[in-house]
């Protein structure tokens, strides 16, 4: 799809879709809409009045318009006036994107209102066309796309804005990748596919990787990695990729995503009703880490950034953890594992020894950790504990220009009082009341002095329908966040 912004007014622009945005309320045909209206044949109007539309947020009418200079119509609800940010645009532009791939448009344009400056509106429209527009259809035996494909759009009024679009195609280029990686089954992504992936990001765009395998991981002391790793007869791959801007770094940074491409739960399997067969993406962290630095090593900010996933299957062997089993972690600390199917934070555990180590500024780490933040925040806000206010206060920041919600939760010690073991320094998992909150206080004990944030994303991950920008599936959450906030520390 090729996008580009222009001058040109909806007045003067001819082809054959145009797309409007109009606020909520009564819609009067006045000023510009009467001008519209006239070169129409008067049928914007009718096409208000017959469906009643009314412009709130989600609504949407379409009609085609036969000879003249502008062949169909599609108006959108932008909703109240008092509410525009940069998501109204990407919802905005989503939803004509979808009505014009109904109608079979192959030429585009979009007039919306200016939310900021005319870069942050091409931008953050740019984002609602490429999401919603992506289909992920590499397992179909017969592909589904019939009539016209969407090849040109152009956003009208808003200048010359091909850097801001560019950028935009960037940073989705990392989310459609994540998006493919999660929606891809367990016998396609493996350990090794990640590694590969990470070999391809650093070869295209001059990143360092370092892939520790398993012997590293031992002579590094990972145990609690590496016992969740024992069972799979695929090799576990530790990756570290790194971007380095070409002058000296104004910051450095960590994100260590959870990468676990399968999990069974262990000998404390996941039965039949446990969504087992969504365990595919237990390796959203992960991708959306990637995802993060394919984005950001085209955008080549002057931060230096270490990508940070530790890959393996938590599978069922001879040779898989017991429960009961205690763990020694990479920095010393013993964990006694009550539950196999608690592995996430076990891998994770030895990431974030290993990210601070590197002597960062700030660590972000990123799970489908816990089924419990799904229930306590649903499948749309993912849940955010951090040790320092100023770190929560610009990933909420980045959230928000991103339009992905994060609800920021209780780092409570009291309740890691139900994880002291008798024999170890800790059990993997405590009383089922807060589980989130006690998963984010074991990721704790694996920090000493770095700032640090973890996001709980199990639930906005992946969506069983058609929601805003994303389609069914893999969401590519939250790969947006990630790359506003290190673009912000540039």
């Amino acid at each position: 799809m090729d996008i580009r912004s222009t001058d040109t007014s909806l007045l003067t622009w001819t082809g054959d879709t145009l797309a409007l945005g109009l606020p909520e309320g009564a819609i009067e045909i006045a000023g510009e809409l009467a001008e519209l209206n006239d070169k129409l044949g008067g049928n914007l109007g009718d096409l208000i009045s017959e469906t009643e539309f009314e412009g709130k947020l989600g609504s949407s009418a379409a009609t085609r318009l036969g000879g003249g200079p502008i062949r169909k119509l599609i108006l959108v609800g932008l909703g109240k006036t008092a509410d525009f940010d940069l998501q109204t645009l990407r919802l905005a532009a989503a939803a004509i994107a979808r009505l014009a791939k109904q109608q079979k448009s192959q030429a585009l344009a979009i007039s919306l209102p200016v939310v900021g400056d005319q870069s942050a509106t091409a931008g953050a429209i740019t984002e609602g066309l490429l999401l919603a527009t992506h289909q992920d259809t590499r397992f179909k035996s017969t592909k589904e796309e019939k009539g016209a494909k969407l090849e040109t759009v152009e956003l009208l009024g808003l200048g010359e804005q091909a850097s801001a679009i560019a950028k935009s195609e960037q940073i989705c280029s990392g989310v459609i990748l994540a998006r493919e990686l999660v929606n891809a089954p367990a016998n396609t992504v493996t350990p090794l596919t990640m590694a590969e992936t990470a070999e391809q990001i650093a070869a295209e765009y001059g990143l360092s990787l370092n892939i520790l395998e398993q012997e590293e991981c031992e002579s590094l002391g990972m145990g609690a990695f590496l016992g969740v790793a024992k069972a799979s007869d695929i090799p576990p791959k530790f990756l570290h990729l790194i971007y380095k801007p070409q002058g000296t770094p104004k910051r450095k940074l960590a994100i260590v995503g959870k990468s676990l491409t399968f999990d069974s739960g262990g000998l404390n399997i996941k039965g039949a009703g446990s969504g087992i067969e969504t365990m595919k993406m237990d390796m959203g962290g992960g991708a959306a880490t990637l995802g993060a630095a394919k984005a950001i090593a085209q955008l080549q900010p002057e931060v230096e950034v270490h990508f940070i996933c530790p890959a393996t299957e938590n599978m069922i062997s001879g040779r898989a953890m017991h429960p009961g089993d205690i763990l020694t972690a990479s920095n010393g600390k013993t964990i006694e594992v009550n539950n196999t199917d608690a592995e996430g934070r076990l891998t994770l555990a030895d990431g974030l020894v290993f990210a601070e180590k590197l002597e960062v500024d700030a660590i972000v780490d990123l799970a489908t950790l816990t089924g419990a933040c799904v229930i306590a925040l649903g499948d749309d806000i993912a849940g955010l504990w951090s040790s320092d206010e100023s770190l929560a206060a610009q990933i909420q920041e980045a959230a928000k220009l991103a339009g992905e919600k994060f609800w920021p939760m209780p780092l409570e010690e009291k309740y890691f009082e139900g994880m002291k073991s008798q024999i170890a320094d800790m059990k993997n998992t405590g009383p089922r009341p807060g589980g989130s909150i006690t998963a984010a206080l074991f990721l704790k004990q694996f920090i000493n002095n770095t700032p640090w944030l973890h996001l709980d994303i199990a639930g906005p991950v992946w969506s069983d329908k058609e929601n805003g920008v994303n389609n069914s599936g893999a969401t590519g959450f939250p790969v947006r966040t990630l790359v506003n906030w290190v673009m912000a520390n540039n």
